[in-house]
Parts: C-alpha cells; sequence; structure tokens
C-alpha cells in the first residue's frame, strides 16, 4: 500500500474509533462517571485535528506523522474499551477495583498525552485554530493523567467492609441502605443488570482470583435486603426450608433448576448436550459411555455427544450455594470447552457423501460457534474452517450453505479467526457467492460475515477488490428485509471507510438505493452516514449532486433531523455546494436553508457547528454575488436608457439645426 493511502486508511481508522466514542453516552455507574464523562469529551474534541488532517494538502504525510497517528490510534483504542466498560461493566467491581481503574485511566491518558505529543505538527497542513484546539486537548490529557476526581470514599468503605464480610454476620441495614441508593440498585431488574454484567466478565474474561465470584455472592446479599425491604419488587421464586432425617438441623430445599435430571442431586459441574438440555457432567458422561445415544430428558436422538459448560447455571449455583452456607462445586479447569474429538468429527462430517450429515454437522459448528469464545477458537484450531469454505461453493444444499455461512459469521467474531478466514483462498469469493445466489437468511449473515471481517482495515482493500462484492451487498440493501438491509449498510459503510471503494459503490448504485430510503423514511441514520463518506470521492459527489431532490432532502434533516443526522447532512451539502457551488447553492437558498444552518450552527454538535458556519459563509457570499449582479446588470440597464436619451436628444437637435437651415 502506498504511503499516502496508508495515512488516510489510519485517519479514517481513527475516525472511526472517535464516531464510535461519540456514541457511548451513558456510564452505568456514578462512582468513575466524571472521568468516563471527561475522556469522552477529550476524545470528540479531537474530531476537528482528524478531519484536518485528512482534508489537508500535505499528502503523502511525513513518517513521522503516520508514526504518531499509529500511536495515536492505540490509544483511541483503549480510550474506547474503557469507556465501553464503563457503559456495560459492572458496578460493584468499579468500586471494589478503583484502584484497577485508576490505573487504567492514567495509562490511557498518558498514552493519549504521548502520541498527540509526538505528531510533528508543523509539517501538517493543518489550521492555527485546530492546532491550538489540539495542543489544548494535550494538555487536558497531561492533567488528567496526573489526577482522578474525588471518589465517593465513603461508599468504597461500605462496599469493601461487606465484600470481606462473613455472610453469616447480620449487615447494618443502614450500611445496606447506602449501598443501594449510591450503586442504584433498587429493583429487581437493576439487579439483574448487574448480575448480567458480573456473569459476562466471569464468561468472557476467567476469574482467576474469585473476585468476580465474590462479587456475585456480594451482589446477593444485596438482592435480599432490596427483597425483603421492598416486598413488591421481589421474585416469586420461594426457597422452603425441610427438616433433615437427624430432625436437628434445617437443610435447604434444592431448587428443581439446580438438580441433574439424572441423579436429582445439586449439580456440580452442568453442561449443555445437543438438544440443549443441561445435565451434571459426570452423569451425562457415564450415560454417554454406557452407549446411550439420546437425550435422556427429551428422549431425542443426538446429532453429537459435545458437552458445553453451562458457565450462567455454574455461577447462579454458586451463589446458591454460598448464601446457604453449603460449600459451593469446584471450580471447572481452563479446558472446560467443548470436546476437541467431537469437534473433529463433526468437521469429518463436513466432507461426508451424504448430504443430510453435512448439513447437521454445519449446523452444529454454527451453534457451537455462537456459545462462547472458547468453541470458536477450538473449532478454527481443528481446521474447520477451510472445509466450511469449500462448503459455500461446492453444496447444492441452501440451508446447508447458510449454516456454513453463519459459522463463518460466528467465528470471526474472534480476531484471530478473521486472519484465517481472510488468509483461507476462496473464502471471501465463497460468502459473496452466497451472499449473491443463497437463501435471504444466508444472504444477510454473509452481508453480516463481510462486515465483521472489514473491522480490520486491510480487509477492506480485499473484499472490495472481490468481483461482485460491493453490487451484491447494494442489492441486499435495495431488497432485503429490515436486517438484511441493516447488515448491507453497516458493511457497506465500513467497507466505503477505504477511498478505492467508494467509487465501486457508486457505480453499483447506491446513491440511488440511499435516497430512496431516506425519502421513505426507513434507515435514515445509516443512509446519510453513508452518503456522508462517498461525497468526498468524485463519482460519490456528482451522484449524489445529480439525484433529484438533493438539496430539498439535505435541509430538511438539517431541519427536522437527529443531531447525528444534522451533522452528516450539513456535511455533504457543504461538500456538493464546495464543488457546482453555484446550482446547489441556490437551491439551498430557495429551500430556505439559511435558518436551520443558523440554528445548527448555535445548538449543533461541534462538527455540525462548523460545517453549518461554513455553508452560512459560503450562502452569504452567493447572496452579495447575486445582489452584486444585480446590481450590475441594473447598472448596465441604466447607463443604456442614458445612452439611448443621449442618442434621441441629439437626433432632435440635429433635426431642429436642418430646419434652421
Amino acid at each position: 500500500m502506498e504511503e499516502g493511502e496508508r495515512g488516510r486508511e489510519e485517519v479514517q481508522s481513527l475516525m472511526a474509533i472517535t464516531g464510535e466514542v461519540s456514541g457511548i453516552t451513558e456510564f452505568r455507574s456514578d462512582f468513575f462517571r466524571r472521568e468516563f464523562v471527561g475522556l469522552s469529551r477529550r476524545v470528540r474534541l479531537l474530531a476537528p485535528l482528524l478531519e484536518d488532517v485528512r482534508d489537508c494538502a500535505a499528502w503523502p504525510l511525513p513518517e513521522e506523522a503516520l508514526e504518531g497517528l499509529a500511536s495515536l490510534r492505540q490509544g483511541l483504542e483503549s480510550a474506547r474499551d474503557l469507556l465501553r466498560f464503563g457503559s456495560r461493566g459492572s458496578k460493584v467491581f468499579m468500586v471494589i477495583k478503583r484502584e484497577e481503574l485508576i490505573n487504567r485511566f492514567q495509562k490511557v491518558n498518558d498514552q493519549l498525552e504521548q502520541a498527540l505529543s509526538a505528531i510533528p505538527y508543523d509539517k501538517l497542513d493543518i489550521s492555527d485554530e485546530v492546532r491550538e484546539q489540539a495542543e489544548l486537548v494535550n494538555s487536558q490529557f497531561r492533567r488528567a493523567k496526573e489526577r482522578i476526581g474525588a471518589l465517593d470514599n465513603d461508599l468504597y468503605a461500605d462496599l469493601i467492609s461487606l465484600y470481606y464480610q462473613n455472610d453469616n454476620i447480620d449487615v447494618d441495614p443502614a450500611i445496606m441502605e447506602r449501598l443501594t441508593q449510591k450503586l442504584r440498585l433498587l429493583t429487581i431488574q437493576e439487579l439483574k443488570e448487574e448480575s448480567l454484567a458480573l456473569q459476562e466478565m466471569v464468561v468472557t474474561g476467567g476469574d482467576p482470583d474469585n473476585s468476580l465470584e465474590n462479587m456475585c455472592r456480594l451482589l446477593r446479599r444485596i438482592k435480599d435486603f432490596v427483597q425483603s425491604h421492598i416486598p413488591e419488587t421481589a421474585d416469586t421464586v420461594a426457597e422452603n426450608n425441610v427438616t433433615s432425617c437427624d430432625g436437628d438441623l434445617p437443610s435447604p430445599m434444592i431448587p428443581d433448576d439446580f438438580r441433574c435430571p439424572i441423579s436429582l442431586e445439586l449439580m456440580k459441574d452442568p453442561v449443555i448436550v445437543a438438544t440443549g438440555q443441561t445435565y451434571d457432567r459426570s452423569c451425562i458422561q457415564k450415560w454417554l459411555d454406557s452407549g446411550h445415544e439420546t437425550c435422556p430428558k427429551s428422549h431425542q436422538t443426538l446429532p453429537h455427544t459435545i458437552l458445553t459448560p453451562n458457565y450462567a447455571l455454574r455461577s447462579l449455583i454458586t451463589q446458591w450455594c454460598e448464601s446457604h452456607g453449603i460449600e459451593p462445586p469446584k471450580r471447572l479447569s481452563a479446558s472446560g470447552s467443548a470436546d476437541r474429538a467431537a469437534i473433529d468429527a463433526l468437521i469429518s462430517k463436513l466432507s461426508s457423501a451424504d448430504l443430510d450429515d453435512q448439513r447437521a454437522a454445519a449446523g452444529e459448528l454454527r451453534l457451537l460457534a455462537k456459545r462462547n469464545a472458547d468453541n470458536r477458537i477450538c473449532i478454527a484450531n481443528a481446521g474447520a474452517i477451510p472445509v466450511l469454505v469449500l462448503l459455500l461453493a461446492s453444496s447444492s444444499d441452501p440451508r446447508t450453505q447458510e449454516h456454513a455461512v453463519t459459522a463463518l459469521l460466528n467465528l470471526s467474531i474472534c480476531e484471530n479467526n478473521k486472519k484465517l478466514i481472510m488468509a483461507t483462498e476462496g473464502a471471501i469469493s465463497g460468502i459473496v457467492d452466497v451472499l449473491r445466489k443463497g437463501s435471504m437468511e444466508a444472504r444477510e449473515n454473509a452481508a453480516a460475515t463481510l462486515f465483521s471481517l472489514s473491522v480490520v482495515d486491510d480487509n477492506k482493500v480485499m473484499i472490495g477488490c472481490t468481483p461482485g462484492a460491493i453490487p451484491a451487498l447494494v442489492e441486499l440493501l435495495r431488497e432485503g428485509s429490515h436486517r438484511g438491509k441493516k447488515d448491507a449498510a453497516t458493511a457497506l459503510f465500513n467497507l466505503c471507510m477505504f477511498q478505492g471503494n467508494r467509487g465501486k459503490a457508486v457505480r453499483a448504485g447506491v446513491v440511488e438505493t440511499l435516497m430512496e430510503m431516506v425519502i421513505e423514511g426507513g434507515m435514515v441514520d445509516e443512509a446519510i452516514a453513508i452518503m456522508a463518506i462517498l461525497v468526498g470521492h468524485h463519482e460519490g459527489r456528482a451522484a449524489i449532486g445529480s439525484a433529484t431532490g438533493a438539496v430539498h432532502i439535505l435541509v430538511n434533516i438539517i431541519s427536522n433531523g437527529s443531531p447525528r443526522n444534522k451533522e452528516n447532512a450539513a456535511a455533504v451539502l457543504l461538500t456538493l455546494c464546495s464543488g457546482d457551488g453555484n446550482r446547489h447553492l441556490a437551491e439551498a437558498r430557495d429551500m430556505g436553508a439559511m435558518e436551520p444552518l443558523l440554528e445548527l450552527a448555535y445548538n449543533g454538535t461541534p462538527r455540525a457547528k462548523r460545517k453549518a458556519t461554513a455553508l452560512i459563509e459560503h450562502l452569504t457570499r452567493f447572496e452579495e454575488e447575486q445582489q452584486q449582479q444585480q446590481r450590475q446588470i441594473q447598472d448596465e440597464e441604466r447607463q443604456c436608457e442614458q445612452q439611448e436619451q443621449q442618442q434621441q436628444q441629439q437626433q432632435q437637435q440635429q433635426q431642429q439645426l436642418e430646419q434652421l437651415h
């Protein structure tokens, strides 16, 4: 890739990250809210710098500028991941692990401060105003890494005391009241969301020091307090006590969902079989080892014998055990995922001459790849990707094709699997073939697969160069279901971040389709976002500018759209007016664009304000030029009238002289 193209791709990637950060506006916990909001604001303030670098004339960028932008991308990716955690992570974790969070904030701020300091602004053709703003933001990052705002130490002290306290000791109700209020865990829905956040961390990141498991136990105590003090929010699940056989101590009744259907005992290691039923691993393994091929509960024939850990149920069982003073089951080993031998057997069946075997095996791999990250890694390592790719082209069964492309979609969630898929010969062409000719569900999942793969910048080029890829996405955008259109639009947006793909999309008729979507009122957000990218290409600019009613549509969005859509519409209109200016400016003026632009310049997003201000200047200058031209025409007409009058007077005088002689 040429240096200039590499630099543009880097800038587009940076702009995509800042755009993603702009979409993260809600944060779950008040504990670090000031830090999350501050980091988000500082990242968004970098947008003008990136836009100026993208539009500057200093291409190709010098090597030191490229290195600075690469460092900036790493810092922005870290900031994005931290902000994502702030919007989806556990409130309890954020308080108890506050030192860990503080270190992450300091590290991110330090990364961004160093990256901004390394950018050679004097070698970039950017405005003084933007450079001053970048330097100001840099100083804000420098100050931010040196301090963290005042944290609620009382909340931390209350929570940490409960975290280390024995479950058998009663907690001061005043402490529990403060915790539920400050953590905003007052309803079953809020408690459920917090529980899911903790469980997701256990499943995706593991729990080497049992801290997350202890937090789940702590959350259970909070839930018990809320249920006992706010009865109307309590669950309807009853846990009855019965007397033990010796008559001395009560023994808790095991909930039915926690019992193995085979042994009827508390499950120590719950696993899911192919029918979706859950059993204790030791019991179902004995059942299978004895030669049975059916599910004991449903009596259905098992298409395979893979046992998948049920992490969510195991976490609930652990919480229940601890809350009742029972020793919880021992943790599973790290290898507790789908069985490799069973996966090998499924992959072998993909090459079977029996179409039913192929279809069933592809469907099972699809489901396994959907369940968890361990399965995705295991399936890919077993060599499934090349065989699935081969099925895309060789199978005559639409259902098998659908299973195969969806399995690839699920596998592509893992970053390393993206590389493996892209490196497999015929993978992209096979996915595109399904996108063009498969069933509607298969086409939609093929589009989603292309989007997943195109997250990696280099893949945008390869996908865009594959014959038929972009036209097939445009066709799905035109005729697919709502989900299919969403998948196609997302894939096209990602691919068009690469300049070389924009002309292909325009020639495939994407602009006409996007205009129809906006007129019909469907997926306006996606349509205007894609147009904001395409208008930067000369073919895209020409196609949008020549579309019927384009200026009217853009002015209407600027007047009535969402803040993000107003911003993109103003950017598109500004580019149109900067090209074939007078025609589009005249249309915008006649459509009454000045009033909504003034409103946008005053109340819009920072980028929208800049675009609106520039458009207002264009319109004002155009109006002045029109008035000046009108005055010139009037002056010329007056001069002509004066000349005619003078000629008439001269003729009259001549006639009078002739009469005297």
